[in-house]
């Protein structure tokens, strides 16, 4: 409990020093501290992608890298499970969590929803950077309709 509670503060730190600079930037502005939120992301997502046991980096198919994320890699970040994982079958995948840890605080008022897009660019790199590590390239966006409730579009990019 307590690495949750740490990752969280951390997570909110990166978030806040970053609008910190400027509490108001422009479009260009918000684009790149967001680009460099996914970025961190990424390097870690990579980090973690790096430290898993050789059994399960033999996956055959895309859908059981996107199961190993829903399953065993948002355990090991989030400690619960993603809750749903749709595809259309041609290379794009929706996960969604309803309950998304690092906006059950921000779930509280209507008004914070402008503000959650800011909190979900570390977590699209990082699945970006798990995926490439495991040797899939994607495109990952978040949206969030209603707190704390988002989804992850997965787009992979066949080479």
């Amino acid at each position: 409990m307590a690495d949750a509670v740490l990752f969280e503060f951390l997570h909110t730190e990166m978030v806040a020093e970053l609008w910190a600079r400027d509490p108001d930037p422009g479009p260009g502005g918000q684009k790149m501290n967001l680009s460099v939120l996914e970025g961190m992301g990424f390097r870690v997502g990579q980090a973690l992608g790096e430290r898993l046991p050789r059994e399960m980096l033999a996956f055959r198919e895309e859908l059981d890298v996107l199961k190993f994320l829903c399953k065993d890699l948002w355990v090991a970040v989030f400690q619960k499970q993603m809750d749903s994982l749709r595809t259309n079958h041609q290379g794009t995948y929706v996960l969604q969590d309803n309950s998304f840890p690092l906006l059950i605080r921000m779930a509280s008022g209507l008004q914070y929803l402008e503000e959650a897009p800011k909190f979900l660019a570390f977590t699209c790199g990082l699945l970006r950077g798990t995926l490439s590590t495991l040797g899939v390239k994607s495109l990952v966006t978040a949206s969030v309709a209603a707190l704390p409730t988002c989804k992850f579009q997965v787009v992979i990019q066949k080479s």
